[in-house]
């Protein structure tokens, strides 16, 4: 069991920068995947980006690649997300998830812990 909390969403004006950050507590987090994930109003969840236990390995979709970048801090038990040039698109409420799987997946069915999201909007 891991309880999963996120922070550092808010308003932003297109071409800005935000960085979110996913806390984590319970059982030993470098036994985890990490991801962020997104829902957009009237959307289905979409993935967004994972990254290796060891930090090795990422994985990003391809709208946010170059633009968005993951990382863990394995000491504080937290996963970020940079996010730069921002885009009214980017609009969501960003979801942190912890997966047990082997390598770094992309689908929402893989995670089995949730964080409760944290908003982000992107004005034009």
């Amino acid at each position: 069991q891991v309880q999963l909390v996120e922070s550092g969403g808010g308003l932003v004006q297109a071409g800005g920068s935000l960085r979110l950050a996913c806390a984590a507590s319970g059982r030993t987090f470098t036994s985890y995947i990490l991801g962020w994930f997104r829902q957009a109003p009237g959307k289905e969840r979409e993935f967004v980006t994972a990254i290796s236990r060891n930090t090795k390995d990422t994985n990003y979709a391809d709208s946010v690649k170059g633009r968005f970048t993951i990382s863990r801090d394995n000491a504080k038990n937290t996963v970020y997300l940079q996010m730069n040039s921002l885009k009214p698109e980017d609009t969501a409420v960003y979801f942190c998830a912890a997966s047990t799987s082997g390598p770094v997946v992309s689908t929402a069915a893989a995670y089995d812990w949730w964080g409760q999201g944290t908003q982000v909007i992107v004005s034009s």
